[in-house]
């Protein structure tokens, strides 16, 4: 098989590798926001109900959650388990474990927020929706891009654990190429994959972050 055959078939494969990161994003973000400020309530319950989530999730590894959320229906509940909900199940997965993470990220650069700029919104007549859209997350955000690129970059590279539960992303094709080839030559086209990946993720999000350092 030629290096041309090679990149092609990886190329098709990253498309669905692009869609489980872009996906994980799409719900993982908002997500964890919305773990945050029930990792941050006054309700005891709650707040202990996230922490324990939180704990699982960061305490675990991905893999075995990919497994738990493809296999947990059938062996719960006797679901039947189709081709197609594997798609489905790394989502889930995914999102639901980067959620712990982000939420964290989201709490640590609230948390970082002085009292005092609550307190002058508050004087100023704001609302507590208004303080916390219009004040505290434009800089809550600011602050936690840092953290929030290094596991977006651990994303793109987690991505391939997909391969536990027979989904064809990229590394699930590089290892069947490989495998077929009885040749490293495809192990080595995904890894420049991964690399230029990361590269263009870097790059937008340290410009991102240039962009709202408008302040420097």
């Amino acid at each position: 098989m030629s290096m041309q055959v090679i990149i092609a078939q990886l190329a098709g494969a990253m498309v669905t590798t692009c869609q489980i990161f872009f996906l994980t994003l799409l719900f993982s973000l908002p997500l964890g926001l919305i773990v945050c400020f029930g990792r941050m309530s006054k309700n005891v319950i709650l707040r202990n109900i996230v922490k324990f989530y939180i704990s699982v999730m960061r305490g675990t590894p991905l893999m075995l959650q990919i497994l738990v959320v493809y296999f947990g229906p059938f062996y719960l509940f006797g679901v039947s388990i189709t081709s197609a909900y594997r798609a489905y199940a790394v989502i889930i997965a995914f999102s639901l474990n980067y959620a712990a993470y982000f939420a964290e990220i989201y709490r640590s650069g609230m948390e970082s927020m002085p009292v005092g700029q609550y307190e002058a919104a508050s004087v100023l007549g704001y609302s507590k929706t208004q303080t916390f859209g219009k004040i505290i997350f434009p800089q809550v955000v600011k602050r936690i891009l840092p953290a929030a690129t290094n596991e977006i970059i651990t994303l793109v590279k987690d991505t391939s654990l997909a391969f536990a539960i027979g989904y064809v992303e990229m590394f699930t094709q590089a290892k069947a190429l490989a495998a077929g080839q009885k040749s490293m030559i495809p192990f080595v086209v995904a890894g420049v994959f991964y690399y230029v990946f990361n590269l263009v993720v870097a790059f937008v999000m340290e410009h991102v972050e240039k962009r709202l350092s408008y302040y420097h």
